[in-house]
C-alpha cells in the first residue's frame, strides 16, 4: 500500500508563481478553507487510481484558477483538483451533465476521462479531463473581422446553451440553481456590500459611486425581482474560461457553474472581450432584448465588484481583467449615469 507522507512533501505546496503564471502570488492561498495540493499528493493520487499513468510526467499548469489546482498529466491529460471543502460536487456535477450539453455545443469542452475518489488525505473528488490547446484571450478583442468571427463564435455558445432542454430533474434538482441564475434582486444586498468593501481598497481605480448609482437603476428594473423560464448557463463564461486558437473560439472551460435559471449571467462575457462594436454584434446575433441586456450588465458589474474584495492581494491579473470589465460597464452606461445626476 502506498503511503503518502505529508510531512516529507511539506514545502512542495502550490502556490504557483506570478512571475510565471500571472495568477497569483507566491506564498498567499486563495481560501481560508484551502486544502494543501502539491506535486507529490497528485502523484500519488494519479499513481494509485490511474496505474497506467504511473510513468508520464506531472507538472502543474503554469496559468491555473481559483476553484481547481491544475497540473498537466503527459501530454494529452490535466489533473483538476477542488482547492475547497465541498468541490467534489462541481466535480460530480460535471460528471453528470456534461456528456448532456457537450453535444449541443459548437465548440470543445473538456472531456472527461476518470473521476478520482477521495484518497491519501486529499477529501474531495477530482477529476482528469482530455487536454485542449488553445489560448486565453488576451484583453479586449479590437475592432474588424476578428471581434466579428469570436461574437458570433461565443453567441453561438450562449444560444446553444440557453436553447438546450431542460430536464425535470435538473429544474427539480437544488444542486442546478446557482445564484447566478436568480434575479438581481437576490443578490442586491451583497452587491451593495461588495461596493462598500472596495472602498477599503487601496488603488482602486474605479468610480464606485457610479457603480452604486448602476446598480441601483438595474434593480428598479422590472425584471429585477422576477424569476425567469429556467435555461441551462454557463454561470462563468469569462474570458479566463475560452480557449482561442487563430483567433477563434475552440472551447469552453470550466462548467462547475453549470446552472438553470435565467441565463442573463452568461451575456457578461460581452463586457469583457469586446468594444462596443464587438458587444453589439454579440448582442444582435443572439437577438437580445433590452431588459434582458441590461440584467447581463448589472451581473458584469456585480462579479467584477465582487471580485476585488475577494482577490485583491492574491489574484491581480485576475482583478485587473475584472477591472476594465467593469469600466467597460461604466463607459456603456455613461448616458444612464450623466441622466442620474
Amino acid at each position: 500500500m502506498l503511503v503518502y507522507d505529508v510531512a516529507a512533501a511539506a514545502g512542495a505546496c502550490i502556490p504557483f508563481d506570478t512571475a510565471a503564471s500571472g495568477c497569483w502570488c507566491r506564498g498567499v492561498l486563495l481560501h481560508e478553507d484551502e486544502i494543501e495540493i502539491d506535486l507529490p499528493l497528485v502523484r500519488a493520487l494519479v499513481d494509485r487510481a490511474l496505474p497506467d499513468q504511473a510513468g508520464h510526467r506531472l507538472r502543474p499548469l503554469g496559468a491555473s484558477g481559483s476553484s481547481n489546482a491544475l497540473f498537466r498529466l503527459g501530454e494529452d491529460l490535466l489533473v483538476r483538483l477542488p482547492r475547497q471543502p465541498g468541490g467534489s460536487a462541481t466535480i460530480a456535477k460535471e460528471d453528470r451533465w456534461l456528456p448532456y450539453v457537450a453535444p449541443a455545443l459548437p465548440v470543445a469542452v473538456p472531456k472527461i476521462v476518470a473521476v478520482g475518489e477521495p484518497d491519501i488525505g486529499y477529501p474531495e473528488r477530482w477529476s482528469v479531463v482530455c487536454w485542449i490547446a488553445g489560448d486565453m484571450p488576451d484583453g479586449p478583442v479590437g475592432p474588424g473581422a476578428a471581434a466579428g468571427e469570436l461574437a458570433r463564435d461565443l453567441a453561438g455558445v450562449v444560444g446553444a446553451l440557453g436553447g438546450l432542454a431542460v430536464p425535470a430533474d435538473a429544474v427539480t434538482d437544488p444542486a442546478r440553481r446557482g445564484y447566478r441564475g436568480e434575479p438581481l434582486a437576490a443578490i442586491d444586498a451583497t452587491t451593495r456590500q461588495y461596493l462598500a468593501d472596495c472602498r477599503t481598497l487601496p488603488g482602486l481605480d474605479l468610480a464606485l459611486d457610479a457603480c452604486l448609482r448602476l446598480w441601483e437603476a438595474a434593480i428598479a428594473l422590472t425584471s429585477a425581482g422576477e424569476a425567469v423560464a429556467p435555461r441551462w448557463f454557463h454561470g462563468d463564461l469569462l474570458a479566463e474560461n475560452l480557449l482561442l486558437r487563430e483567433g477563434r473560439l475552440t472551447a469552453v472551460l470550466d462548467f462547475g457553474g453549470l446552472s438553470v435559471g435565467d441565463p442573463a449571467v452568461d451575456l457578461v462575457i460581452g463586457w469583457e472581450v469586446f468594444d462596443p462594436a464587438g458587444r453589439e454584434a454579440f448582442r444582435s446575433i443572439l437577438g437580445i432584448d433590452e431588459v434582458t441586456w441590461l440584467r447581463g450588465r448589472a451581473w458584469a458589474l456585480a462579479i467584477a465588484v465582487m471580485t476585488f474584495p475577494y482577490y485583491w492581494h492574491t489574484m491581480p491579473d485576475r482583478c485587473a481583467a475584472r477591472l476594465a470589465m467593469a469600466h467597460a460597464v461604466l463607459a456603456d452606461a455613461a448616458p444612464l449615469l450623466q441622466r442620474g445626476r
